[in-house]
């Protein structure tokens, strides 16, 4: 389906990204992968997608954060396969604090991973997507890109922002064969996730499971996770024909969150 693209997708070294990576390369495309991690761990993840899906997969780990980051991720993906046609900027934290005591450092840097470093990828890749006539970007925003929760200040700020830079970057595409979307997950069991179940766990001094319970109750009708698969599927679809004309588009995967 994807044969002969090349995908570029951000903090896809495990959780959410590394699903969307998988399917992406199921459907043909190589991959670039970028995050954080083991080196020995992510060569052989790299193998591994390589070898059972026939794509040429390679990893950079710059960081995200600072603003030459993504412009040396796209442009190191150029050279070494030649196009760039989609991608997906899904790296991103959380830091969980009221405002009055959040700390200037980790709003800053929720800030410049989760909505600054997506701005400086589109920059970078449009102008290779526009000689090619074809490109694909999609932002893995979040519900609370369209909803907030307390004390998640920055997050909520920085997913509110990829939304608009989302509806910004179609606009100025939309004659070019160029999509910008953003999907907005529910509460998936990513690791990101599950630090907050932790903390939430030790806290309150209840279960691990008790504490899952309690976080779906609050915001997820369907009372499961949104599994990392569903993400990865749902990005694949929209690089697809039939996605053709879905751009500027908030794609909420959340289990009724923000139906309510």
């Amino acid at each position: 389906m994807l044969k002969g693209k090349v995908a570029v997708i951000t903090g896809s070294t495990s959780g959410i990204g590394l699903s969307i990576a998988t399917k992406f390369a199921e459907a043909g495309a190589s991959i670039m992968l970028n995050g954080f991690g083991d080196p020995d761990v992510i060569s052989k993840l790299c193998a591994t997608l390589e070898k059972t899906h026939n794509v040429q997969v390679k990893y950079l780990g710059v960081d995200l954060a600072q603003a030459a980051g993504p412009q040396t991720l796209i442009s190191e993906t150029y050279q070494a396969f030649g196009r760039v046609d989609i991608l997906v900027n899904n790296a991103g934290i959380q830091h969980v604090s009221p405002i009055e005591s959040f700390p200037a450092d980790k709003w800053e840097t929720i800030l410049a991973l989760n909505l600054s470093a997506a701005f400086y990828g589109i920059q970078a890749a449009l102008p290779l997507m526009k000689g090619q006539k074809w490109g694909r970007i999609i932002n893995i925003a979040s519900a609370h890109g369209l909803v907030a929760s307390a004390f998640k200040s920055a997050y909520v700020a920085a997913k509110h922002g990829l939304l608009g830079l989302t509806k910004t970057v179609a606009l100025e595409t939309a004659k070019e064969n160029i999509t910008c979307n953003a999907i907005c997950p529910g509460w998936v069991l990513t690791p990101l996730v599950e630090r907050q179940i932790q903390e939430r766990a030790q806290q309150q001094g209840i279960s691990y499971d008790q504490a899952s319970r309690d976080l779906l109750s609050e915001k997820q009708p369907s009372q499961r996770f949104v599994s990392p698969e569903e993400i990865g599927d749902l990005a694949v679809f929209l690089c697809e024909p039939g996605g053709t004309s879905m751009t500027g588009t908030t794609l909420s995967v959340d289990g009724g969150w923000t139906a309510q």
